[in-house]
This record gives structure tokens, sequence and C-alpha cells, in this order.
């Protein structure tokens, strides 16, 4: 397996507390695809990091939203986009904000994806929404000469995110849909095995449902494919307080260690979550 470089957090690249304004709000099929100005976040941010922003006052918990790219923007500097799946309360609400709405953001949070020390061929693996995660790191795997492959999938076409875009960042892109409207049939979980033995890469990324996420992880060991996972789970304070994010993953001494999304994660080594003992 190709060595990784390492993801510790520095000192001078802690989260930011700040007020965002949403600069514009687009559709991108079930979703809405938000570009926020936050002073200081965007200069932080590294691939598989994620914001939690906060709601109105009717609602006490984070919601944490992946952040999908970073642009720079003549007017307001480096700003962020973030994708919201509008559906439940918090995400019709986030879904629902006009241009010049002002939220309170805090990132970028958690642990980012390890990136190949080398030039290697890479595959990612995204599953609706959660996809958004990848195309910052896509770009970022290009700048550092690694080829790209890209398996994109959700259950039907309007669930798809930014298919016309992974074919821009990838040098082969594979999309998948439950129903067979657009792509192959099927799900990220049944295509993800020829994807690996097609791509030839020695490292895979993804992001979706831990299901998912689990045979991704397993298809790659049975490979001797490193795997990293970005694993979203509930995050009422998305700092590490609250321990309601935690994780079961093998510790270096065979043990079992419970480490929180939010913090130690939420990109992790597939191959050390404990994916029978994830509730």
């Amino acid at each position: 397996m190709p060595d990784v470089v390492p993801t510790r957090a520095l000192p001078d690249r802690g989260p930011v507390h700040a007020t965002g304004e949403v600069l514009a709000t687009r559709r991108a099929g079930a979703y809405r695809v938000l570009t926020l100005a936050v002073p200081g976040i965007p200069e932080r941010f590294r691939p598989g990091q994620f914001v939690a922003v906060s709601l109105d006052t009717a609602h006490l918990a984070r919601r944490p939203l992946w952040i999908h790219r970073v642009r720079a923007t003549g007017t307001h500097g480096a700003t962020l986009e973030v994708v919201v799946e509008p559906c439940g309360v918090g995400g019709r609400w986030l879904g629902a904000l006009p241009q010049g709405a002002r939220l309170p953001v805090t990132g970028p949070l958690g642990r980012p994806f390890a990136l190949p020390r080398e030039p290697v061929p890479c595959l990612l693996v995204g599953e609706g929404y959660a996809a958004a995660v990848l195309f910052s790191l896509a770009e970022r795997l290009r700048d550092r000469e690694c080829p790209v492959t890209m398996l994109v999938a959700a259950r039907d076409e309007a669930h798809l995110l930014s298919a016309l875009e992974a074919r821009r960042l990838a040098r082969s892109v594979t999309v998948v849909t439950e129903d067979g409207s657009v792509g192959s049939r099927g799900t990220a979980a049944t295509h993800v095995g020829a994807a690996l033995d097609a791509s030839g890469a020695p490292v895979v990324y993804a992001a979706g449902a831990a299901s998912t996420l689990a045979v991704v992880a397993r298809e790659a060991s049975a490979r001797g494919v490193s795997s990293q996972v970005a694993l979203e789970r509930p995050m009422p304070c998305a700092t590490g307080l609250c321990h309601a994010c935690v994780v079961p993953v093998l510790g270096g001494d065979g043990g079992v260690l419970q480490v929180r999304a939010c913090l130690e994660g939420p990109a992790l080594p597939g191959d050390r979550v404990l994916w029978d003992e994830l509730g």
C-alpha cells in the first residue's frame, strides 16, 4: 500500500467561529448548493473537513455540512460551497435561506483525508450528497499528479451530484443510479469491486452511507488497497464534547477504541472501522 501524508491538526489551523453570509443559492437536482462568505475558514480548509452551522433558536443542535468546494471571488475573497439536502426540519430551513442571510459557522472541523506521498492512481467513490466532499479532494489529487477515477452513485438522477463536474476532474467516471435513470443500474456497493479492478488504484476514498462504506472498505482490503472513508454520524456539537458521534475502530494494540467522527474523523482508515459494531 502507498504511503500517505499524515494529517495531524496544526496549531494555527484550528477552527474559526464566524458569522457567514449566504452569497448565492442554486438548485442541483434534489439538492441546494449554498455559497458562503465566512472569513478565515476557506484558508484553513483541507479536503475531507466540514463546517457546522447553527440553525435558528428553535434548533439547539448544530448541522454538519460537507465542504464541497472553495472558490475565489473578487469581492469576498475565498468562499465555501456546501450542499444541503432539503429534507427534515433543519435541511428545509437551510435550503430555504435567501441570498444575504447570515448564520453562525464553525470550521473547518475534523481530520482531513490523508494524501499519497507519491503520484499514484486514486479511486473516489461518492454516494448522494455525501459525494460533495470528494470534489475538492479530486482537485487536490490532480494538483499532486495523481490520476483520478470516480464512481458517483445515487438512487436516481435528481440525487446524483455534479456528474458533469466529475467528468471534468477525473480521467474516467462511472455513473450509477438505483433506478437506471442515468448511467448503469445498481449502487456504489455493487459496482465498487469492478471500479477498483478497472482503475488499478492502490488508494480509494469514499463518502456515503455507512453500509456503502463498509462494502468499499471490504472490497479494498480484499485487493490490498488502502481505503479512507468520510464517515457521517450525528454531530450535535461537532467539536468532540458530546461524544454522540463515536465510532468503534481497531487500535494499534488490537483493542477497540471509541473515536469521535467530528474530531478524530470524519476521514478514517476503512480497514480500521469495526463496521459490524457501528450502531
